[in-house]
């Protein structure tokens, strides 16, 4: 009976949520604004060139500022030494001026002055930076009597190509780092926003119900545990199937519209690389290993599968927390100090699963991914660097022994929460709480 009760309120929970038109529109947009949110940022920089900036060169060495040549938006010109650069500055004829001083090619002064009438921009910088540091490299290599030294050090000079080779008892299997530290953020920005916004969703319904009394009747013919279970499980259901619908529309990209979309040539580099990633190909090395990953269907599904297990588990566990807060409170501002205590947690996994994608194998990265609080986004960040099983399989573990342990607390907090108005209760009268029997 108590069964088909929990059973009835999830089923409530579930619909009430699924049936909204903002469910359906971002479940179904999201797999197509994800990519886009990733590519956007690069899209931007390459076509937004910034507006026009003059900058007037004084060169008092006499020798670099002639040098100087314009690029993009950024345009130099030459003035005397002697120019009153200040009052260009204030006349609006130059957005900068740049001070060379007379010996930074002889004395080992690296610096040159950059004035402005207002903040400076990155991009300016770091284009004076660059011409200024080419142009006096290449006066000292002029003072060696070698001819063609510039041409000799270019064709010396060598990039080296690491290739990530991941030695198992099976077979060797070659990886990109930069694919699954990208993968790794991605799934780990994933999962906190599931978590953020599905465990609030618990939290703001408690609080509803309650303002409006309703829960007065609802306990009256179901237990205040089962109650906070239904809830939590319906909630967690609509995480579920927005994440499961993610998987099949994904895959169903990655299995059909991802070859349709690339070159036959692309396709050919790609089949020769999956064969033997030693053999040349004409296409990027990357991209060939990037597009290889995004077209295999079985790692996505397992990719998301455990997903999944770190959504249910994080989810539980962070909701319960939640349920707590939403009973022990009669309105939102006052839930909105107390929800410190589950915002912070989520942003230190944030920060570790972020570390954790730079360096998967450190000790803080696996400890953090044993912590339960923590786990559900190291974990993923760490994933598709290929860790041991026995690592997930404990963390997964941990996680759900603990989500057990949170709900116990939890409903012990939340039925006696749910009759309680006017005040909002100390540490000491929640602790009181789950101490009643």
């Amino acid at each position: 009976m108590s069964a088909s009760k929990i059973g009835i309120i999830i089923r409530r929970e579930f619909l009430e949520r699924v049936h909204k038109k903002s469910f359906i529109i971002t479940t179904l947009l999201m797999p197509l604004l994800m990519p886009a949110m990733m590519v956007m940022p690069a899209l931007i920089m390459a076509f937004s060139d910034g507006d026009d900036k003059t900058v007037l060169v004084v060169d008092q060495s006499q020798t670099v500022g002639q040098s100087l040549t314009d690029e993009g938006p950024i345009k130099f010109a030459q003035a005397p030494a002697d120019v009153d650069w200040r009052a260009e500055l204030r006349d609006g004829k130059a957005e900068a001026v740049l001070v060379i001083p007379p010996s930074i090619e002889n004395s080992g002064e690296t610096s040159v002055e950059l004035y402005t009438d207002g903040p400076s921009s990155l991009t300016l910088e770091s284009e004076i930076r660059g011409q200024v540091s080419d142009i006096i490299e290449n006066h000292k290599l002029g003072q060696y009597d070698i001819q063609n030294l510039r041409e000799i050090i270019d064709q010396v000079k060598t990039d080296v190509t690491v290739r990530n080779i991941n030695v198992t008892d099976d077979e060797d299997k070659e990886s990109s780092t930069i694919l699954s530290y990208m993968l790794g953020i991605v799934l780990t920005m994933l999962l906190y926003m599931c978590l953020l916004l599905y465990g609030q969703m618990v939290m703001t319904s408690i609080i509803e119900e309650k303002g409006n009394r309703v829960l007065e009747l609802v306990v009256s013919s179901v237990k205040p545990m089962q109650l906070m279970l239904g809830k939590i499980c319906g909630i967690g259901l609509v995480a579920v199937t927005q994440i499961l619908i993610w998987t099949v529309l994904i895959a169903a990209m990655s299995a059909f519209l991802l070859p349709a979309m690339l070159p036959a040539d692309v396709m050919a580099d790609m089949a020769t690389y999956n064969a033997n990633p030693a053999a040349n190909v004409s296409t990027d090395v990357d991209m060939l290993q990037a597009l290889s990953l995004m077209g295999n269907v079985g790692y996505i599904l397992q990719l998301f599968g455990l997903l999944l297990l770190f959504l249910v588990g994080g989810f539980m566990l962070y909701a319960a927390i939640y349920a707590a807060i939403g009973s022990a409170v009669d309105n939102i501002q006052d839930a909105s100090q107390l929800q410190s205590v589950v915002i912070f947690p989520i942003i230190f996994g944030i920060v570790f699963g972020m570390m954790a994608a730079s360096d998967p194998t450190s000790s803080l990265s696996f400890w953090t991914s044993m912590i339960p609080f923590t786990s559900p986004m190291v974990m993923m960040a760490r994933i598709p660097f290929g860790i041991p099983t026995w690592e997930i399989v404990l963390s997964l573990a941990i996680l759900y022994l603990s989500f057990f342990a949170m709900v116990w607390v939890a409903g012990k907090i939340y039925r006696v929460g749910i009759f309680m108005y006017g005040k909002k209760p100390t540490v000491r009268e929640l602790i009181r709480w789950i101490n009643y029997k």
